[in-house]
């Protein structure tokens, strides 16, 4: 879970980023499709798209198996097969609330950067991010809980490969003793137990980047 948690919020947080950056560029094109194209996975239900994605990993459907010549339900490789749903899935959605936030920082800022001399890449980093800080602290906190709550991916990749455990991620733990074994005490504690790492995560993530990201202090 550890590696499969910053896989994926480092590969999704910074394509994420890297999207909006691109799109809110004076230089792009088809910009409108561009974020219909990448927005649109995020609109695909969690359990269509890892079905989708787990039929591309079976050898005997991929079309892309033989080619790369990678299981990508072998032990070994499962848990990226995982984390490329859940980036698939999820660059849409914080591209969007990046690129949202990009788009009302005033255009004066841009020219006057221009002014002084600033390339596009300049402009970047040294204006762009340190603005969108916040927002980039906002969609990391929504991703570190997401990440303990996975559930839709392995349990829906589970049937088709046997190098996922009935309590590969915390909810399946919590799914299997309530519904399967009937452990209904043991479901109630682990289920206490995410709530009480994801509050603890995110308030220890805002507490660590408060300062810099608000200014406060």
């Amino acid at each position: 879970m550890l590696g499969y948690g910053a896989l994926v919020l480092v590969v999704m947080l910074g394509l994420a980023l890297l999207f909006a950056l691109l799109l809110d560029s004076a230089r792009v094109r088809l910009a409108r499709f561009s974020r219909i194209a990448i927005f649109l996975p995020y609109a695909v239900p969690g359990v269509a798209a890892t079905l989708l994605w787990g039929f591309l990993y079976l050898p005997s459907l991929s079309p892309i198996r033989d080619v790369l010549n990678v299981d990508f339900l072998d032990a070994t490789t499962v848990t990226y097969s995982m984390a490329n749903v859940a980036v698939w899935g999820g660059v849409g959605f914080n591209m969007l609330v990046l690129y949202t936030t990009l788009r009302a920082i005033p255009r004066d800022l841009y020219e006057a950067a221009r002014l002084d001399g600033a390339s596009e890449f300049q402009i970047a980093v040294r204006v762009k991010i340190p603005i969108l800080t916040p927002a980039i602290v906002l969609t990391t906190v929504f991703s570190i809980i997401a990440t303990i709550q996975v559930f839709t991916e392995p349990t829906t990749l589970r049937p088709l490969t046997n190098t996922i455990s009935s309590t590969w991620s915390p909810l399946m733990k919590v799914y299997r003793d309530a519904f399967v074994t009937g452990d209904l005490y043991s479901a109630a504690a682990t289920s206490i137990v995410i709530a009480a790492i994801s509050l603890v995560l995110s308030f220890g993530f805002l507490r660590v980047v408060r300062n810099h990201a608000f200014r406060e202090g």
